[in-house]
């Protein structure tokens, strides 16, 4: 089952760096007013919100203990994050405020997995 988790972990994390890439992708743009929500952002989310709720599901099956809180903070970023992404992915150009704010949250994302002990 350790395999399995691990595959899972990997497999978020893939979808984090294609989220956070996507945006770092677009910061020269962002810069300019042009930036836009790329693929890459939207299938990033998506993958991190369907590994992760496979993640808690594996850990709760093992009995491990899962911060219900934490994961609850995390899911609700990635709501966000994603329900802004899915809603302006087609558009031109996206406001510098709007896609600054994905970004920020995404990083906010990744402090709050690592550091929330």
């Amino acid at each position: 089952m350790d395999v399995v988790i691990n595959v899972f972990v990997a497999l978020h994390i893939i979808g984090i760096a294609s989220l956070l890439g996507g945006f770092l992708t677009q910061m020269k743009a962002m810069g300019a007013g042009t930036a836009r929500f790329v693929p890459a952002m939207l299938h990033g989310a998506l993958t991190m919100l369907v590994t992760g709720i496979a993640l808690v599901g594996l850990h709760q099956a093992q009995d491990h203990t899962v911060n219900n809180v934490k994961i609850g903070v995390k899911m609700a970023i990635l709501v966000v994050i994603l329900a802004l992404v899915y809603v302006k992915r087609d558009e031109e150009k996206v406001a510098k405020p709007l896609f600054g704010a994905v970004g920020a949250l995404t990083v906010a994302n990744i402090f709050i997995a690592l550091l929330w002990t």
